[in-house]
């Protein structure tokens, strides 16, 4: 046999095709599961229009235990201490909903623009500003859907809004992945979703 014959030219196999994610996929707000239909709330839970897809980045945080002698990373030596997850999305759709949750404040009927919803600052984070079920779904080549869901998630990023001629307005949203406040703090509450091979 010649050598290295066995080693070929691509990574591609029969399971390729099913394993790929396409698209920009679609950002969701209480997305759930019911157990009596085997479905998603999909249509319910859409949040809005994207343009520029989404970005989900989880990273775990390391610290490496400094022993004397050991010049090297050591497996073993390594310690995971926090993690943060961030979802990161462009509504193409404004409403004031979609306003409201990039900020801290109070959306209320105007009292000086009548017709008008108006949305004021607030001194304070409440309970309503943590996003529940927060999601982005991909899917697959053959259909599937990849589901990246945050349990408890709040906008870090706020609201940074640019007009120009000729683009719709775009504004970047990073939300992040939050712990209930429980005495047990040491994970953050994401969940990946794949559907098992075979299913339908």
């Amino acid at each position: 046999m010649e050598l290295g014959k066995e080693f070929k030219s691509s990574g591609i196999t029969e399971n390729t095709p099913k394993n790929i994610m396409l698209g920009a996929g679609t950002i969701h707000k209480d997305l759930k599961f019911d157990s009596e239909s085997n479905t998603w709330n999909f249509k319910e839970s859409l949040l809005c229009a994207t343009s520029g897809g989404s970005k989900v980045t989880i990273t775990p945080e390391l610290k490496d235990i400094e022993v004397d002698g050991a010049l090297v990373k050591v497996k073993g030596l390594q310690q995971k201490v926090g993690e943060t997850a961030t979802m990161e999305t462009n509504p193409v759709e404004l409403t004031p909903k979609i306003l409201k949750m990039s900020l801290i404040g109070d959306e209320i009927d105007s009292e000086t623009a009548i017709g008008y919803s108006e949305i004021k600052s607030r001194a304070r984070i409440e309970e309503d500003d943590y996003l529940e079920n927060m999601a982005y779904v991909g899917k697959t080549l053959e259909g599937k859907p990849i589901i990246i869901l945050f349990e408890y998630a709040i906008c870090t990023s706020g609201l940074a809004l640019e007009g120009k001629n000729k683009e719709a307005s775009v504004p970047p949203f990073t939300f992040e992945c939050v712990a209930d406040l429980s005495p047990e703090s040491d994970t953050l509450p994401w969940h990946i979703y794949y559907p098992k091979e075979g299913s339908n």
